[in-house]
């Protein structure tokens, strides 16, 4: 199969996944995700990598500084985050995630993390961690290539025990 035939079954296969969102445990006052997708986004990388400025968004995501401040001002505004000092005392400040926003990340990834769980339920050890290695090394090439590396915490730089435990 050639790169472009691949991609476009790809591409069909990232389509599809996207629109299983229903495979999660109903959340938040109306029955949905208590998190937009932008903010989910902003809010776990916030918690991966700690307190962010805007030009630190704009370059982790390649998107415009308007985008970021609108979706800072929405998240600020519903107590997601918080503006604070640089830590490593530069003069930009910077944004951190709240008690409520780390709170409601928590309360959406267990939703997403519970769906997927009964999809996965029945895959052998060995399935599991091929299919964990093929996603993470298609999300590193794609972060070689754009310049922009998602930061991965210690529990996942090691996908060894993927293979002997079950989720």
């Amino acid at each position: 199969m050639e790169a472009r035939e691949a991609a476009e079954r790809i591409e069909r296969e990232l389509l599809i996944l996207t629109r299983h969102k229903e495979m999660r445990a109903p959340r938040g006052p109306r029955g949905g995700d208590p998190l937009d997708q932008s903010a989910y986004v902003i809010l776990n990388r916030l918690q991966a990598q700690g307190p962010m400025s805007i030009p630190d968004f704009v370059e982790a995501f390649g998107l415009a500084a308007s985008t970021f401040t609108r979706q800072t001002s929405a998240l600020l505004r519903n107590g997601l985050v918080e503006r604070t000092l640089d830590p490593a005392g530069g003069v930009a400040r910077k944004f951190r995630i709240t008690e409520e926003g780390l709170r409601l990340l928590t309360q959406q990834r267990d939703g997403i993390v519970t769906g997927l769980s009964t999809v996965v339920a029945d895959w052998t050890p060995e399935r599991l961690g091929r299919f964990i290695a093929d996603l993470r090394q298609f999300n590193t090439d794609i972060e070689r290539i754009t310049g922009r590396p998602w930061p991965r915490g210690g529990d996942d730089s090691d996908d060894s025990d993927t293979k002997t435990r079950r989720p």
